[in-house]
Parts: C-alpha cells; structure tokens; sequence
C-alpha cells in the first residue's frame, strides 16, 4: 500500500511539474513575444494609418499581457529613415515587425531580403517574400459608401460642390478618389466633385491650404485620404463651422469625429462620417497569428466590405438616419457582389 501511495505521489509530482512547466513555456512564450512597429513619415500620432496600426499593437498587447518595452515604435521621419529603422527592429530580432503604408514597399522588400529569418508584415501594400505577411483592403469599397453618404448630405442640404483630397497621386490613393467619385454620382449625379492632391502625407499646412482652395470653390463637404496633412482640412472645417460658415470634412482609416470637435460641451464635430480601414485589425491579427505560430508569410489578407474591413462607423452622430440606411442598403450590395466598385478615376 505504502509503494501504491508513493508512487502515485510521485506521479502526482511529475504530473503537477511538467503541468506548471508547461503553463511556464506557455506564459514565458507570451511574455517574450516582442513587436515592433516603424511609422512613414506622418508620425505615430497622424490619427489616422500610424495611429490605427499602433492601436490594434498595443490592443494585442495588452491582451496577453506584454510588458512597456516588449512592444514599441520608430518613427521615420524621412523615407530615408525607413531601412534603418526596420533594420533596427530586425537586429533586435523582434517577433514581428510592422510597416504602415504602401512607400514601405521598396524598403521592406529590401530589408526581407537582408533579414530572411525575421518576421515582418506590411499594410496596404503587397511584398511577395516568405517572411513577409502582406495586409491590403479594399479603399474604394469603402470611400464609395463615404462618397453616399457625402452626396446624400450635400443634397438633402441645398448644396452642389464637394471635394477630395489626396496625399500622394498613386494608384493606391487614387482608388480613394474612385470610390468617392462613383458613391457620390450613384445618389446625385449633379454634384461636382473637386479633386486635389497636396503630394505629402504629413503637411497639416498643405491640407489646410487645400482644403481654404476648395472650401472658397464652393466645396460643402470634403473627404481627405491624407493621413497627417489631411488633419489641416479638419481643422479648416472646424474653423470655419465656428464662425458660422458650415463645411464638413470625412476622416479617413479610423473614426476621426473625435479630432472635429470644435464644441467641446456638446460634443459637436466638424467630421461628418469616416472611411475606416482596419488597420487595427490587421495589425493585431497577424500579431495574434505569429504570436500561436500561424505566420501568414508569404500571403496576401484582403480587407473588404465583405469582412468588415472598411466602412463607416458604428455611430455616426452627423448622419441621418435615412442617409445611414442607405449607405448600409449599400454596403449589402458591395457585399454580396451585386455592385462593382472601379478601382479607377473617371477621366
């Protein structure tokens, strides 16, 4: 009986060690997972693409419970800034690193090549390499719905002019521009649409001055894909609403109502609605992914209407409800395939 009660004592010992060691391996493999993300050149602070990635990194963070230091951020304050900084990353041999943005492309293919053994994702542009997970979504499927909900406004308000501003003229921004153009044209085909690329990401002053250029042309309502320069439009929108002359801007990658608000007390903003691309989401799926060692690399994830990766808000204050079910009357057809969103500019 004594060599019974031992042995299962024992046992119970073994059991009990390789349970906790395993609890051990578990933990100490979440607790040594470290990521790493490099900004363009619009800032960790953009509140727009930077900001949106490194919120679905710390949300992942703070998920499993990484410790200030096991994830953090470079910013590239110039394109030249981009190779070393992703470099940095890699000589510290971090789990994965990220890079927001398709001027990104160049280097990251660079730096996978240099690095075969590190991990890396990049968002919104495609970089064929094994260790490279690659994040795109569909823009004009989403700017269309903005571009609805843009023309029903102007509409419904007497108004005939709105706008567009782009960061940089690539094809990528320009399927923003696209999907606004044929959203806005599907509810009022009268309206005419102004269309101005300011050729930087992260100049305020240039979106301002822009968004004074269209504003003064008659523009009711502007969309920005601009990241930090289109941070100036909102402030001219919510500058100008102050004094009494109403113009509304819509955000761009994540709901920036927040950075309109111009009266505090009730909370009012200059931002109508915005063009969410989750880059959030990307960011904390494929970290969520590499962490269980299911590395997407050598893939390409596409963000869509149809899995929610773009789209307008959950809450949308300076909407209609009427202007809200037609944009989601929308959303269901993209969804489903029955509506065809062009990629392309109208020429």
């Amino acid at each position: 009986m004594k060599r019974v009660l031992t042995a299962l004592l024992v046992l119970a010992m073994v059991t009990g060690f390789t349970f906790a060691n395993g609890q051990g391996e578990d933990a100490s493999k979440k607790a040594s997972f470290r990521i790493g993300l490099v900004t363009d050149i619009g800032g960790i602070d953009d509140k727009s693409f930077n900001q949106g990635t490194w919120e679905g990194i710390v949300r992942f963070a703070k998920e499993i419970g990484l410790k200030e230091g096991e994830y953090k951020y470079l910013q590239s304050k110039a394109e030249a800034d981009y190779i070393p900084n992703l470099a940095t990353f890699a000589d510290e041999n971090l789990d994965l690193i990220v890079a927001p943005g398709f001027l990104f492309e160049k280097s990251m293919s660079e730096i996978a090549d240099q690095y075969p053994k590190n991990k890396f994702l990049i968002i919104d542009s495609v970089v064929s390499k094994p260790n490279v997970a690659s994040a795109v979504f569909a823009e004009h499927e989403g700017s269309f719905l903005v571009g609805v909900a843009a023309g029903l406004k102007a509409k419904a308000d007497g108004k005939k002019i709105v706008g567009f501003l782009g960061g940089m003229q690539f094809p990528l921004i320009e399927k923003f521009q696209a999907g606004f153009e044929q959203g806005v044209k599907a509810v009022y085909p009268e309206c005419t649409i102004l269309v101005d690329y300011a050729g930087d990401f992260g100049a305020p002053d240039k979106g301002q001055a822009i968004a004074q250029k269209q504003f003064n042309a008659g523009a009711y309502i502007i969309f920005h894909a601009a990241g930090g320069t289109g941070n100036g439009m909102i402030k001219e929108a919510k500058e100008r609403t102050v004094k009494g002359d109403v113009r509304w801007a819509i955000g761009v990658d994540k709901d920036q109502y927040a950075d309109g608000i111009y009266d505090e007390a009730n909370k009012k903003s200059a931002v109508l609605t915005s063009m969410m691309k989750r880059v959030d989401v990307a960011a904390h799926d494929v970290a969520k992914m590499t962490m269980e060692g299911k590395f997407p690399g050598g893939q390409t994830l596409v963000f869509s209407v149809a899995n929610k990766g773009v789209g307008i808000p959950e809450t949308n204050p300076n909407l209609s409800d009427d202007i809200v079910a037609k944009v989601k009357e929308y959303e269901a057809k993209i969804a489903s395939g029955e509506l065809k969103v062009s990629e392309t500019p109208a020429k």
